[in-house]
């Protein structure tokens, strides 16, 4: 059985890092969902030998959306524990996107993926992470304020009845 878990604390020494996933915001804080013959999920991947996790962010987002990104911000990491075994992590950023380039295949898996840009509410659902992915989600609304993204607060004069 595997079990996962969010976490917003600094990865303790020791946990082994498998996956890179960033939620990259564009100029109007939509976040990009990678989508993948009709599943979504973030841009993101694998570590390659000697690469960082920023750089691992960076180099994933290239190849599989063919956007670049800027200011990352560390979200937390979902530690993922499978039958017995040590636990990993699933390290988490929010991004803002600096441009979108050309479509191409992945050069990992020859495949093109779709790319949906949709506020940051719609992408819990999308992703069907659970109440992990809520939490993802919600860290991630604080690091877009952070980027300048998104309000910190709504004008009353705003709201809809």
């Amino acid at each position: 059985m595997t079990t996962f878990r969010w976490i917003t604390e600094p990865l303790p020494a020791g946990i082994t890092v498998r996956q890179v996933y960033g939620f990259c915001f564009d100029s109007t804080g939509r976040v990009l969902l990678r989508e993948d013959g009709g599943r979504y999920g973030l841009p993101g991947g694998r570590p390659e030998a000697g690469e960082d996790a920023l750089a691992t962010l960076s180099r994933e987002c290239e190849e599989e959306s063919q956007i670049t990104i800027a200011d990352p911000l560390y979200l937390g990491y979902q530690e993922v524990t499978e039958d017995g075994q040590p636990p990993y992590a699933q390290l988490r950023y929010a991004a803002r996107i600096t441009g979108f380039h050309p479509r191409h295949e992945d050069p990992d898996t020859g495949r093109t993926y779709g790319r949906l840009l949709t506020p940051l509410h719609k992408a819990p659902a999308l992703l069907d992470w659970g109440i992990d992915g809520l939490l993802q989600a919600a860290s991630a609304v604080h690091a877009a304020r952070t980027l300048g993204l998104v309000p910190t607060s709504v004008r009353k004069d705003t709201w809809h009845n």
